[in-house]
């Protein structure tokens, strides 16, 4: 093997159901040309299938197989799934995106929200980031060792528990507070204290307390619901946002809504050692294989996943190779190329072409 090839970087690509297909390839193709434009290491593609080619294949939305290829790898690009459509028996238990967060302790989903030149936005100077805690909460699905947190003693009561730890908190504190130093240098807790005080209290309280290390950064906190109404009004006045799970998906949606589109929502799902490019959005079955989806949240999810490898590597290449990314995005945006759920006329690949262009540029 060639010092290239051994230095080449493990990405898995998994492209899911809907849309997948269509937006992984082109992100692939984005990748590779960011990486060569930045004399970056080469990378080394390991396919691998979830959702209902899987189902066909294996019987399973997720089968072990995949599990297997993802823990040898150093990061991977996952395209949507559509656990709604899948057969009665393949939709119990967590859907393929939380059972890989859950195996692999992904505990931190980082959701930027940005306002780009082009896109039409409520908030047009939004630019925050919302650091969801990811592994635990108020999400039934992962925060139990066996089973679900949410059960049914009789047929017509329901309970949930929400699970929240001081290392949990901790740990997705000092990801919140290590992101703050590299931008406004501002973090906003995001709990609800005031009705759930010992589990919301706790992360309330144990951020403040890692916030002590942190002398250089400003700290405030918030209730959701209020939370929910400044972002409506003063989004541009935060920075980062560190909050527990169930709310941390609630906010990170509105946020990007408010910046412009769900459809430009990256998302970075990461532990300390891996980490997996998620883009917000779901599968859009409706218009799957038409050549209209919009793959700029995956772009951008890719280009956080390239930069978080940089830092982890110590690999300036790696993290320019992320920044033209992003900013052949930004760019297409800016010359007022857009698919149709923003407004514009171009195709999927069309869109993609005007974003290669730009990264060969910078």
């Amino acid at each position: 093997m060639s010092s290239v090839e051994s230095n080449a970087l493990r990405l898995g690509s998994i492209e899911g159901d809907g849309i997948g297909r269509e937006i992984v390839t082109e992100t692939m193709r984005v990748v590779e040309e960011a990486l060569a434009a930045a004399h970056a290491p080469m990378v080394a593609w390991t396919p691998l299938l979830m959702g209902h080619a899987a189902i066909d294949e294996h019987d399973s939305p997720l089968p072990e197989s995949t599990f297997d290829e993802l823990t040898g790898l150093d990061g991977w690009v996952m395209g949507p799934h559509d656990s709604a459509s899948y057969p009665a028996e393949h939709r119990v238990g967590p859907p393929p995106g939380g059972a890989i967060r859950k195996r692999f302790d992904l505990y931190a989903n980082i959701r930027p929200a940005r306002a780009f030149t082009g896109v039409r936005s409520m908030s047009p100077r939004m630019d925050v980031v919302i650091v969801r805690e990811n592994s635990e909460g108020l999400y039934a699905d992962r925060n139990m060792f066996a089973g679900s947190g949410e059960f049914k003693p009789t047929r017509d009561v329901a309970l949930s528990v929400g699970v929240i730890t001081r290392q949990a908190t901790e740990r997705i504190a000092h990801v919140a507070f290590r992101l703050a130093r590299t931008r406004r240098k501002h973090v906003t807790i995001v709990h609800k204290a005031n009705v759930l005080p010992m589990t919301t209290g706790l992360f309330r309280d144990v951020c403040k307390e890692v916030a002590q290390q942190y002398p250089d950064v400003v700290v405030d906190d918030e209730h959701v619901d209020a939370m929910a109404a400044h972002l409506v009004r003063r989004g541009e006045d935060f920075d980062v946002v560190v909050t527990e799970n169930l709310f941390g998906d609630i906010l990170s949606d509105l946020a990007a809504e408010l910046g412009g589109s769900l459809g430009t929502a990256a998302s970075l799902n990461c532990s300390d050692t891996i980490a997996m490019a998620q883009a917000a959005h779901g599968a859009a079955p409706t218009i799957a294989g038409r050549n209209r989806a919009n793959p700029s949240a995956l772009f951008l999810s890719a280009a956080m996943l390239l930069r978080w490898l940089g830092e982890r590597r110590s690999d300036p290449a790696l993290t320019h190779a992320g920044d033209r990314i992003e900013h052949g995005v930004a760019a297409t945006f800016e010359a007022g190329t857009a698919t149709a759920d923003l407004g514009g006329l171009a195709s999927t690949s069309e869109f993609t072409e005007h974003v290669l262009a730009r990264i060969r540029k910078r």
